[in-house]
């Protein structure tokens, strides 16, 4: 590619010719690039395959490999390609080859293997020299004609020979077997599809060639239109995208499709069940996918199995046991679809070479009609040739029918003359080729019943040469026959005739799941005692702890809050600011050492502090007040954050700040100010809201709010005493507190806490 630099000469010269990095790298890594997207990675859209396999399939054909005929070592066939059409490691050959002969990586293999080829648990095929392999019907469709100049043909790497540029591809293989690889700068992606409903769909675009995808696509409500439903993966399994998805992948020619494993309860008797999956998704490893489950297990993961069996022989067969007879399994199946590769994501990147030559990514109905066009382009090269044939073979029997008509003559000049030939040319202006002909015909020939035999065979191409002039000059009978071929391809593989033509993926709906309950599905249930300090770090010992005041802090600081939770609970945190935080129990720091500071678990900001923090339940609702007197309710399912920032609750501007969080009890409040006046007013007056300051609770010339308590007017208010004392009033003895919300109220009753708190 560089500059050919010749030898110093004798001038004491270098001959160094400086060359501009950035311009060479350019030219180098673009022609690298160029080489990558043509003839490796990307496969082309008229017979779906890349150089490698189109080479393997085409050496198998010289080499004879046909379905009905024996089978060859595959080292044997390797080195054939290799030797001849692609010079790379035998190893990346092989391994294409492999791949090709796996029914689990392949909808509709190209090539019979015979020996270990390799598994779905991931195990590499046996060496090539102990495995044979020859063609499937499949690989002979793709390759039927190409001896009748249906493609076009180039030298090969050492010009020693020549090998197609592309099939004639009389089997859609690029939807049907799909295709993956990655390029440079680009990429693709395709999933198998089932070869009748392809069929469908490419001949309702050749009577319909401006047909949209909805129109190419199955219709569920009328089964009888035929046409694609949806990818149709060799190992089976469960596509759950709905049907408006599947199309605007298909029209964009990018999407993707979530695919699941298949399952179903195996009921033991008395109660008990297993859960047994027998197809799982596309390209995963059996083995990796078990292992993976298993690995989960251990971590605690996955509270609602037990085990995890692999009982599979030819099928798949993986047994999942619960926990328990009570264990929901379609819960217990939501929780390891989320985890595992039971569930997983199949790209579609339908990023093709069209025509050979220019990388695009294609919508559904164009790699259809490209495929289309690409076999009435066959079928045209492949009628011309046969024309060219047919006026060679009757130019020979005309040749010869001269000659039994003046057979005398012809034997007389051939004993009499030394060059019969031109003597014979000039005598009945015959052609080289036709005397050539009449001087190869064997004496045998000669028969009465031969020239009948000729004559009916010149009358018979005559015919058949007319009726391929006459499909070359009509499109409209082009198109027929190559109806009438994909018909028969439809007809080859049709879903009817069972495994392996019957499509093997389902398609359904995605079972409505509770993710909050998916979610505690996935968490081992376990007591913990959350610890917070006053400085703000967060830790969680193991079980119900009691008694904390053993507890050790960092230096300067002390407890603030202690409260028992299970590891399956959601916890909120409320700040001085109104905003509200969310943590899940099972990710928080553990009891060793002083735990981590709540500010890194969250985005708290620096001038707020933790008011306070409790166990979330979703049924609760609670009254926040600011220091200032201001509050409202607030239903704690709409509390709930769902990322680190959090989500402001309760609008407060310094000085102000949120300073009480109570819980919605009864049908009156009774607010306490630090001024030591007491107010109580109905419940019904505080407003509902999701955010927002607040109404005014209680009136203050100066100070603020002290505490809140709700309490049912009927049972009337207690509160207890620094001493532990128990008080209560009743509702008449409350009559003079007793007023309307944001009043100023009056001086606390007899034996009230000089905390100003409810609670001593």
């Amino acid at each position: 590619m560089g500059q050919i630099v010749n030898p110093p000469g004798d001038d004491g010269g270098d001959n160094i010719l400086p060359v501009d990095l950035k311009a060479a790298l350019e030219e180098r890594y673009l022609a690298y690039a160029l080489s990558t997207i043509m003839h490796r990675a990307l496969p082309d859209v008229r017979d779906g395959l890349k150089p490698v396999h189109r080479r393997i399939v085409y050496a198998m054909s010289e080499m004879g490999l046909r379905p009905n005929s024996a089978f060859r070592k595959c080292a044997k066939i390797v080195g054939e390609v290799m030797g001849n059409y692609h010079p790379h490691g035998d190893q990346s050959i092989y391994d294409a080859l492999a791949r090709l002969a796996q029914d689990f990586s392949q909808r509709y293999t190209l090539v019979n293997g015979q020996g270990n080829f390799g598994n779905i648990d991931g195990d590499s095929p046996a060496a090539m020299r102990y495995t044979e392999s020859k063609m499937t019907v499949v690989a002979e469709l793709l390759l039927e004609g190409i001896d009748q100049d249906s493609v076009d043909f180039r030298d090969t790497y050492d010009e020693s020979n020549s090998e197609p540029v592309v099939l004639p591809g009389a089997f859609p293989n690029l939807l049907a077997n799909g295709a993956s690889g990655i390029a440079v700068g680009m990429a693709t992606s395709i999933p198998p599809h089932n070869a009748h409903e392809l069929c469908d769909a490419a001949l309702h675009l050749i009577k319909h060639p401006d047909a949209t995808i909805e129109d190419l696509m199955a219709d569920p409500a009328n089964p009888a239109k035929g046409g694609i439903e949806g990818p149709d993966l060799p190992t089976g399994g469960i596509i759950i995208d709905s049907r408006e998805s599947i199309i605007e992948a298909y029209k964009t020619g990018r999407g993707g499709f979530r695919v699941r494993a298949r399952w179903a309860i195996e009921d033991l008797g008395r109660g008990g069940y297993q859960i047994v999956v027998t197809e799982i998704p596309f390209q995963v490893q059996k083995s990796r996918l078990i292992e993976k489950i298993a690995e989960l297990l251990l971590a605690r993961k996955l509270p609602l199995l037990e085990d995890v069996r692999d009982e599979s022989a030819e099928d798949v067969r993986i047994v999942l046991v619960p926990k328990n007879r009570t264990v929901d399994a379609t819960l217990l199946m939501e929780s390891l679809f989320k985890l595992s590769e039971l569930e997983s994501r199949l790209p579609l990147n339908m990023n093709v070479l069209s025509m050979g030559k220019v990388p695009k990514v294609m919508a559904l109905n164009e790699v259809l009609l490209e495929w289309l066009a690409h076999r009435r382009d066959v079928l045209v090269r492949r009628s011309r040739f046969r024309l060219a044939a047919i006026d060679r073979r009757l130019e020979i029997l005309g040749g010869l029918l001269i000659a039994y008509l003046n057979i005398d003559e012809v034997i007389r000049i051939i004993r009499e003359e030394d060059e019969p030939k031109p003597v014979m040319m000039e005598k009945w202006s015959l052609t080289d080729m036709q005397v050539e002909a009449i001087l190869n015909m064997r004496l045998r020939a000669l028969r009465k019943l031969e020239e009948f035999e000729i004559r009916t065979e010149f009358d018979n191409l005559t015919k058949e040469k007319a009726d391929i002039e006459a499909l070359l000059d009509s499109e409209s009978k082009q198109w027929r026959v190559v109806e009438h071929e994909i018909q028969d391809v439809r007809k080859n593989f049709a879903k009817g005739r069972g495994k392996p033509y019957a499509r093997l993926t389902s398609f359904a709906d995605a079972p409505e799941a509770d993710d909050a309950a998916i979610q505690q599905a996935m968490i081992e249930k376990e007591p913990i005692t959350v610890i917070i300090s006053q400085k703000g770090w967060i830790r969680a010992l193991k079980g119900h702890v009691a008694d904390t005041s053993g507890l050790t802090f960092k230096e300067g600081d002390g407890p603030k809050l202690a409260f028992t939770a299970q590891t399956t609970d959601k916890l909120l945190l409320v700040t001085t600011g109104g905003k509200a935080y969310t943590l899940g129990a099972d990710k928080l720091p553990g009891g060793r050492g002083h735990g981590e500071p709540i500010r890194i678990i969250v985005d708290m900001e620096n001038d707020q502090d933790v008011l306070t923090a409790f166990v979330h339940d979703p049924s609760r609702k609670l009254i926040l007040a600011s220091t200032a007197g201001n509050g409202f309710v607030v239903a704690e399912s709409e509390m709930i954050a769902n990322t680190r920032k959090g989500k402001q609750i309760m609008n407060v501007a310094m000085p102000d700040e949120a300073k009480l969080v109570v819980t919605v009890s009864g049908d009156h409040v009774a607010v306490v100010g630090e001024n030591r006046k007491m107010l109580v007013f109905p419940l019904t007056q505080l407003p509902e809201m999701t955010r927002g300051k607040g109404v005014r609770l209680q009136r203050y010339k100066d100070g603020g709010i002290s505490d809140i308590k709700c309490f049912a007017i009927a049972d009337g208010l207690s509160w207890e005493d620094s001493a532990g004392r128990a008080f209560n009033r009743n509702k008449d003895e409350l009559a003079e507190w007793l007023a309307d919300r944001a009043t100023a109220g009056r001086t606390v009753p007899k034996g009230f806490p000089r905390s100003g708190k409810f609670a001593g």
